[in-house]
């Protein structure tokens, strides 16, 4: 399943998300034909049980689909669909096709068939049908709730600074369109640390699409008469690129690979830690190659840099990764260390992901 999923997502992305479509569709332009496309494939429903209506992939299969949306710049929620749609299912939900989204912040109350409250930085939530959500409820027991956009009462728009709306919906008693309770064994941070992993799937793809841009100008571009990839200090500098970008790739695929029943909480906070850091180094080295040209508009090299820079802090910071991975570390102590290593992050979703007091 996911040589098919790659060749095809491949073939997708190469076809319609190009750099001129994607610098159309920043500032909040929704991509109607990419995702029509996307719908029809049936990608936003792959990882839904075949019982409600999708094709079972595991994350290991997904990677390739994320990654991809990264390598291209996709410019829209492939990726939260994945989510949203797998923790619907997960909670014996439908999946749903068409424009969906999810929020991992969110300040939801659940009373009845009614929502209140606000989801903060919904992406695309200016363009999608419907939103994915955890809500707290009378019971004490956390909900996942399906949405519709059009329900919100209030809508805050905003970007990141890579164009992509990251944007504010507003509940008042607004009807769900369906619910139930998050499963046993799952946090109410779930979306976070879910959306923590594909950010690093998107950004290791990024990375080896920068570092390919990068390569190939460097062998193009003559100075003093040859390419300046032939001077030693380019050739260092794209050496400790593509040892990051390599870093980064491992690191990303492990957490997807290891969610396998649930999401791998150590694995996952490693991938983020690991890539966040890499995207720094890697648009950094890329800008410094390409110099003033990578600074234009009209040349695509800051299609992957800005995104790079944005993915880098979303669903949580390197630092606060690195934070929450610390203070896990020595929950357990020099007992518990190698336990915790070996059994590959399917520990305390509550432990690690609530931030350190």
């Amino acid at each position: 399943m996911r040589e098919i999923f790659e060749t095809t997502i491949e073939r997708l992305f190469a076809d319609l998300a190009t750099p001129a479509y994607v610098m159309r569709c920043e500032g909040g332009e929704w991509p109607a034909d990419l995702w029509a496309a996307l719908d029809e494939s049936g990608f936003s429903l792959a990882g839904v049980s075949e019982a409600l209506g999708g094709a079972e992939a595991s994350w290991s299969d997904m990677y390739v689909l994320v990654r991809a949306a990264g390598r291209f710049s996709v410019p829209a929620p492939i990726g939260e669909a994945l989510l949203a749609n797998w923790l619907l299912s997960k909670s014996g939900l439908e999946g749903r096709a068409g424009a969906l989204s999810m929020a991992a912040n969110a300040n939801l109350v659940l009373d009845g068939e009614r929502v209140n409250g606000t989801a903060y930085s919904v992406p695309w939530g200016r363009n999608v049908e419907e939103v994915v959500a955890i809500a707290n409820s009378s019971t004490g027991v956390p909900h996942v709730v399906l949405l519709s956009r059009s329900a919100a009462s209030e809508l805050t728009l905003s970007l990141n600074v890579a164009g992509e709306p990251r944007d504010d919906l507003g509940f008042n008693s607004a009807q769900v369109l369906a619910q139930a309770p998050l499963p046993n064994g799952f946090d109410a941070n779930v979306l976070e640390l879910g959306g923590a992993m594909l950010r690093a799937a998107q950004t290791a793809g990024a990375l080896h699409a920068l570092l390919d841009m990068t390569a190939n100008y460097a062998g193009e571009r003559k100075q003093f008469g040859k390419a300046i990839g032939s001077f030693q200090a380019i050739q260092q500098q794209l050496a400790v690129f593509a040892e990051q970008a390599a870093a980064a790739g491992i690191a990303a695929e492990a957490a997807f690979v290891e969610s396998r029943c649930g999401l791998a909480t150590l694995t996952i906070a490693a991938a983020k830690i690991s890539t966040a850091e890499a995207a720094s180094v890697g648009a950094g080295f890329a800008h410094s190659v390409h110099g003033a040209i990578g600074f234009t508009e009209e040349y695509p090299l800051h299609l992957l840099t800005r995104r790079l820079w944005a993915w880098r802090s979303e669903f949580g910071s390197a630092s606060l990764w690195s934070q929450r991975l610390g203070v896990r570390v020595c929950q357990g102590g020099s007992e518990g260390y190698w336990p915790l290593l070996t059994g590959h992050g399917q520990h305390s979703l509550t432990r690690l992901v609530s931030d350190p007091v």
